[in-house]
């Protein structure tokens, strides 16, 4: 004789538990290939607009912290042609301006960090500035990000020591519409964006390109 169960489980209950078994203990930065490039998702990237920055725009303006009390300005160092620097009785040298969007939980940026210090070591001294704009407090709140490392002393065991901007409410973020992390932006000295960079490229000549670009900029006129 054959005995057949009579309790059957509901549909519902089925697919809630495979929705469960599916999904990471832990929740992680979603990493993918976007147009060949390897890129971080940045959790709350559905509420980002991205006006889709490319050479040959205006570089939107910013003020961030890089000490309690303390802001760093783009306007300090690059405008547009015909206005006057933020601080120009102090500093009135146009530079050019590397920034590059990061968070110590995006694991493209790790790779591509110790790429761009190499740079920064090479052009030191020179009219260029370099700044690391960090959104990990930005994103902390994010369910599975609540414990990432500080970025100060993340960086600093990995040997970086370009200056850290503090995006705290994710301002930047917003305007330069980083959905996706890294984002590398080179800006010449009248505000305008020459290069554009999504994601981080496997095998690609990182340090040839940017590095190629800074070199054409610091060469043109400031004027």
């Amino acid at each position: 004789m054959t005995y057949k169960s009579s309790m059957t489980i509901p549909a519902h209950y089925v697919f809630l538990f495979v929705l469960f078994i599916s999904m990471p203990l832990v929740a992680q930065e979603e990493v993918k290939k976007e147009d060949e490039s390897e890129v971080a998702v940045v959790p709350d990237a559905d509420g980002i607009e991205d006006p889709g920055l490319k050479a040959g725009n205006v570089a939107p303006s910013w003020a961030l912290m890089y000490a309690p009390a303390k802001f760093e300005f783009l306007k300090n160092w690059t405008v547009e042609r015909g206005a006057r620097l933020r601080k120009s009785t102090t500093q009135p040298y146009r530079h050019v301006v590397v920034v590059s969007f990061f968070a110590t939980w995006c694991k493209p940026c790790m790779k591509e960090l110790p790429l761009l210090q190499n740079l920064y070591e090479k052009f030191d001294g020179q009219r260029v500035k370099w700044f690391l704009v960090d959104i990990t407090e930005a994103t902390r709140t994010s369910p599975g990000y609540e414990d990432s490392p500080k970025a100060a002393p993340f960086l600093a065991k990995k040997g970086i020591t370009m200056q850290i901007l503090n995006d705290n409410r994710g301002v930047a973020k917003q305007r330069y519409g980083a959905k996706t992390l890294p984002r590398l932006y080179v800006i010449d000295k009248f505000q305008t964006i020459r290069l554009a960079k999504k994601g981080f490229h496997e095998g690609e000549d990182f340090e040839g390109e940017v590095g190629a670009m800074v070199e054409k900029l610091l060469a043109e006129a400031d004027e």
